[in-house]
């Protein structure tokens, strides 16, 4: 202990870092390789729910014919923004990702207001599943079995089940994922080859890839909708202290994974133009709604081909909220190890290494969110729809806008971090990307907010149109007074947020010394 420091062996009260004395402040290393770190990143992006919930949602609501040149401009845009977002993830290591890197380039106390962005928008995105889970397994237990089950039933088994999941060793959640993943993807695969191979009335067309079909004044929406789908690409470097070497694994990953989605993305979407013809596209989203998918496999492969997609479609929502779980316990324990949070989220559990107190935190709040929805459920005589369009909506657009929100904000921070360092001349392709990448975002949010009530369903006149962006502003500003205070009355601490672990072992280095 350093000579005249006030500092003691308990936890002081601020959560700060200086007395990390063991393991359970950091997360455990070597955990996860090349391929953990892929399926963990892929599983959160659903892409069956992406599939059979958000192309057909683009087609039919926002009438986009060219829906899959929208997912190649995404991913070129994504891929602007990684350039500076994976160099970020070479100097800086924490399970913090997205607040970490901007207390780094912009000061602690942006930091400090992201953390709080980053955890909320995270929890309405795992939680927000919950939803739709629910009335799919609740769908096929009356399909099946013939048996009437209310939705809240699964979903609050599934945030029990996730919960218990949260708590085991890192690299056993990525196996689980991966093998769900791997099926989903192999049968939407299936899926492509058949749709391709017998094209429907107009053949293979290419027309979806025109420009021309971008026109019109849902363009700004449908954006909103699929950049939704790449959602998970960037939660690469949440997990950088636990591989055996983040500057290598964590840009690798990322850009894997984009370019993954993108492709995998692209070409099921022309997929679905080919089996229905692009000018019949719009029309037979609208008439078919979350079916559609499932209506063209049905006619392509048979009825038990469907079956089977049915019930990976309910496995592959349950591995994108092991997966958002597992991210938002990830920020909780980054936000405790660092006094944003109480110390006690710093710490993880002895037996597995995972971040068990965040874990629990997650778990509180499914259960509090969905039990809340479940109450306000009015059915049977409401809409039976309601839990989808309200807790799965709302939430899945809550989080969308405030990822896009950190997004914008962390281009900025990899800008400001290099030229703080002196690195501007070196890293000026990267800097000079980092800089397009910030317009694409702030584009996305600002339509977000301004399409609002188009994307939640909730008509021009309604109250949610603006409570519900709220809750990101709220989340922003308590983050910002938190740290101003913090560096009013702990200027020790408010210089360590977004250090992480890296603070630990100077820390310790310092002890050593001592």
């Amino acid at each position: 202990m350093t000579t005249g420091s006030s500092r003691t062996s308990s936890p002081p009260a601020d959560g700060g870092i200086s007395t990390f004395k063991g393991q359970d402040r950091a997360l455990r290393a070597d955990r996860l390789g090349t391929t953990g770190l892929l399926l963990s990143v892929l599983a959160a992006t659903a892409p069956l729910m992406v599939v059979a919930g958000v192309m057909p949602t683009t087609f039919g609501v926002m009438g986009i014919v060219g829906q899959p040149l929208l997912f190649v401009i995404l991913g070129v845009v994504l891929a602007l923004f990684s350039v500076g977002y994976a160099e970020m993830s070479r100097h800086v290591h924490n399970a913090g990702a997205f607040y970490a890197y901007i207390s780094r380039g912009l000061g602690g106390t942006a930091g400090s207001g992201a953390a709080m962005v980053a955890l909320v928008a995270y929890n309405a995105l795992q939680v927000g599943i919950y939803g739709i889970f629910g009335f799919e397994v609740s769908g096929l237990f009356a399909t099946y079995l013939e048996i009437e089950l209310a939705w809240w039933i699964p979903a609050l088994l599934a945030v029990l089940l996730t919960g218990a999941l949260g708590w085991l060793k890192i690299d056993l959640n990525a196996r689980v994922l991966g093998v769900l993943l791997l099926i989903e993807v192999a049968l939407v695969v299936i899926f492509d080859v058949a749709a391709l191979g017998d094209p429907g009335p107009e053949g293979l067309s290419l027309h979806a890839f025109n420009p021309d079909t971008l026109s019109g004044a849902g363009i700004g929406t449908a954006l909103c909708f699929c950049v939704a789908a790449f959602l998970g690409f960037e939660q690469a470097p949440v997990y950088a202290e636990e591989t055996s070497r983040p500057h290598v694994l964590v840009p690798r990953v990322m850009f894997l994974a984009i370019g993954g989605i993108a492709v995998f993305y692209t070409v099921t979407c022309w997929a679905i133009t080919v089996a229905t013809g692009p000018d019949a596209v719009v029309g037979t989203a609208q008439e078919q709604s979350a079916g559609l998918l499932f209506f063209l496999t049905e006619g392509l492969l048979g009825e038990t081909f469907t079956d089977v997609l049915h019930v990976l479609f309910v496995t592959g929502m349950f591995a994108a909220m092991v997966s958002f779980h597992n991210v938002v316990a990830r920020y909780a324990f980054a936000m405790g190890r660092e006094g944003l949070l109480p110390s006690a989220f710093g710490r993880t559990t002895s037996a597995s290494g995972a971040p068990g107190t965040g874990s629990l935190l997650q778990t509180g709040i499914a259960l509090v969110v969905v039990a809340a929805f479940a109450l306000a459920d009015d059915k049977p005589t409401g809409d039976p729809t309601a839990p989808v369009l309200h807790l799965f909506t709302w939430m899945g657009n809550v989080g969308a806008l405030g990822v896009a929100l950190l997004m914008s904000i962390a281009s900025v921070s990899v800008v400001a971090f290099f030229v703080r360092r002196g690195a501007a001349g070196t890293q000026f392709w990267r800097l000079s990307a980092a800089g397009l990448a910030t317009v694409a975002p702030l584009f996305i949010v600002v339509y977000t907010v301004k399409d609002f009530d188009v994307l939640v369903g909730s008509g021009p006149g309604s109250s949610l149109n603006w409570i519900l962006p709220g809750i990101i502003a709220l989340a922003l500003v308590i983050g910002l007074v938190q740290g101003l205070v913090l560096r009013a009355r702990n200027p020790e601490a408010h210089a360590r947020i977004g250090l992480g672990n890296e603070a630990f072992q100077l820390e310790k280095a310092a002890e050593t010394e001592h």
